[in-house]
Order: structure tokens, then sequence, then C-alpha cells
């Protein structure tokens, strides 16, 4: 039984003190004190460690740690876990720059709801909003780690959400169908330059691949007789070799006869490497994501795609590209989609982890104007008849 008793005393310059502790027995049947100016705040204690003494989940101050402390459980966690180095990277820029300022020295057991509250909200004031979503998150994450290890009760950021809006939210960019033709006559025009270009495009293109796929991807994983190609890996931002992202990431994808076509003819032609790369840079190693994204902004100058921003220092056309390559895969998906094909399949082709993720990205693209009609024609016989 928890009990709530006045304290009075005077301090060395004569001061006279007053405070609210509070005295309880935790689960491992230690007494546990905690003191607090205002007897409500005692008494909401009180109540507080009871419940979570009475479901054994209860964290004194003293066995607690901070955030900070908890943060580094999280980083060593995810570092045992062979994390690749692109989430380390991102996990620790989270702790460093975002979580340990604003509550690093808070001790769990004190953290409360309100707490990560005005957190969120003094990352929105100076942070975007969706870098404020993950560091509320990753806060989260931190939290959970630290419950498994018994630093923590409960996670108080778990309910705390930061809204997307409708304006927060990335319209997908779909290059039209003369678009795309254009793409691919300006890429094999400048072959001469970078042969691989064309056949890169129209892979992207065609499958959905993400350019780390596409930097990753083998002769091994293209099966030309089945007509079909396997992600097993991916080339990191260094250009290191490593598994997907996620499970989701690992899937097969069919090549249609024209594409297939396509890739026999540069498979006689592509440079040789150790790793039987499918698209190396000139060292044998996994083209870079700066070339590409250099190269495909060549592509769209050439096409007659690309924007016109200004002058730069020099005093040059500073050019832009109207479409990341990104927009290819999104390309492929709106393709199929238009095809007929089935939400699942069109998850697994393109990899997403869940099928809600592929609803939320082009779910606007499923439409059937021919069965909606029907649909809405029988409505009206039901009602009328």
């Amino acid at each position: 039984m928890a009990t709530v008793k006045r304290r009075a005393w005077k301090t060395a310059k004569g001061e006279r003190k007053e405070a609210w502790r509070v005295r309880y027995v935790d689960q491992h049947d230690a007494t546990r004190t905690r003191q607090f100016d205002l007897r409500r705040d005692a008494e909401a204690f009180r109540i507080k460690a009871e419940g979570e003494v009475a479901a054994g989940v209860h964290t004194a101050d003293s066995g607690s740690i901070t955030v900070a402390q908890a943060a580094n459980l999280w980083i060593s966690k995810a570092e045992l876990g062979n994390r690749d180095r692109g989430t380390l990277k991102a996990y620790r820029e989270l702790r460093d720059l975002h979580i340990v300022p604003l509550l690093g020295k808070e001790k769990l057991s004190r953290l409360t709801t309100p707490d990560v509250v005005t957190f969120r909200d003094v990352l929105l004031e100076t942070r975007s909003p969706a870098m404020t979503r993950k560091a509320v998150r990753g806060l989260s994450m931190i939290l959970n780690v630290a419950m498994e290890r018994g630093k923590v009760a409960q996670n108080v950021a778990a309910a705390v959400k930061v809204e997307r809006s409708a304006r927060d939210r990335k319209r997908i960019v779909i290059p039209p169908k003369e678009h795309l033709r254009a793409l691919l006559a300006a890429a094999d025009e400048i072959a001469s330059d970078d042969p691989q270009l064309p056949i890169l495009l129209r892979v992207a293109m065609f499958t959905g691949l993400r350019s780390s796929e596409l930097r990753g991807l083998t002769w091994l994983d293209i099966d030309l007789a089945d007509l079909k190609l396997t992600v097993s890996q991916r080339a990191d931002r260094w250009n290191d070799i490593g598994a997907p992202k996620s499970d989701a990431g690992s899937r097969t994808v069919p090549l249609g006869p024209a594409l297939a076509s396509e890739l026999k003819k540069w498979k006689l032609r592509c440079p040789p490497t150790q790793a039987r790369l499918v698209f190396p840079n000139q060292r044998g190693r996994p083209m870079s994501q700066h070339r590409i994204i250099e190269r495909f902004l060549a592509v769209q100058k050439a096409a007659g795609l690309a924007v016109d921003t200004g002058r730069d220092a020099r005093g040059q056309t500073a050019w832009k590209a109207r479409y990341g390559l990104h927009s290819l895969r999104h390309a492929a998906a709106s393709a199929w989609i238009k095809q007929g094909i089935d939400l699942k399949r069109l998850q697994v082709w393109i990899g997403h982890a869940t099928i809600a993720l592929t609803l939320d990205t082009y779910g606007h693209l499923i439409t059937d104007a021919l069965a909606d009609a029907a649909l809405a024609g029988g409505a009206e016989a039901a009602v009328l008849a």
C-alpha cells in the first residue's frame, strides 16, 4: 500500500520547506520514495505506481536510465541486428540531432505522454513535418527497446502522432506515354556515349526496380529462358552490395519478350565483372547513384523534357530533371494496373511490405469506368424495381 505524507523541514538558512512524499513497495519488495511539491502530483503518482507495481512493470527512478542512454541501447540493438549502413546512419542522426538535444537528460521513469507531445510540438516549430514524424517514431522505438530491457514500464510515445496533411503527401509523378517514348528514344540517341543507358532505363520502366536494386542487379538474377528477374540484393549509397532492406524487397518480376530481347543483346556487350553486374561502372563496381541521376538528367535534356531554371554562377543554363528515376518505377506500376493486375501481385512485383502501402500509393489509379457504371445502374435498378 502506497502512502502520501507531508514532509516539512528547515534549510541551513532557516527557511521553511514543505513537500509531499510518496512511500511504496515495488514488485521486488524494495521500499521506494518519491517527493513532489504539490499533493495532487503526489496522489497521481501514487495511483500510477500502485497500478504498475500490481502489473509487475514499475520502474523506480533509481533503476531508470535517461533517454540518451536508452537511445544508445537502441543503436546497439540495430548494430547487432545487422541493419544496413544507411539505416544506422539515419538512426544516429535522429538520436544526435533531434532526440538527445531535446530529451536526452530526461529519465525514462519521469517521461510522460504530455512531455512527448511537447517534444513533438517543439520539433514542428523547428523541423519539417516529415522529420518530426521520423523523430517521434524514433523515440517510440527507443522506448520499446527500453521496455524490452526492463528500463521503463510503458511506451509513453506510442500514442503520439504527427498528423499527415494532404499537402504533406507527395503525389507520385507518372510520365505520360509520349514522355516515356521520348526518354527511350533520347537514350538510344546518346547510347554511343553511354551504351548501358538505354537498357537501364528499359529495365527500370518495365520491371519497377528501385535504383539501388538496379545497381545491385547481376546476370545470375536474370532468367532469359523463363522470362523473369529476381531481386536478391541491392547496392547502398556507398555502393556496397547487401540484401534488400526488407523481406518484401526480395521478389521475382516477370520480363516481357521485348525487354528480354534487349537484355540478351546487352549481355553480349556488357563489360565482364567479378560480381557479374548488369550495370557496372568502369572499375567493375556498381554504378553510383550520383552517376544515374547525372545520366538521367542528360537523357531528359536530350528528350527536351528537362526544366530550364535560369542561369548558374557561370552564366550557363541550369537544368533540372522533370522526372526522378523513381518515376519510371511508378510508370511500371501504372502500366501493370492498366493491364488489370490484381492488388496482391502488384504488391509483390513492386516490392511493398504491405498491401496498404500499395493502396496508398497506387489506389487512385485503380479504376474501371465500365464496371463502375454497371454497379451504379444495378443500384438504381434495385431501388426502382
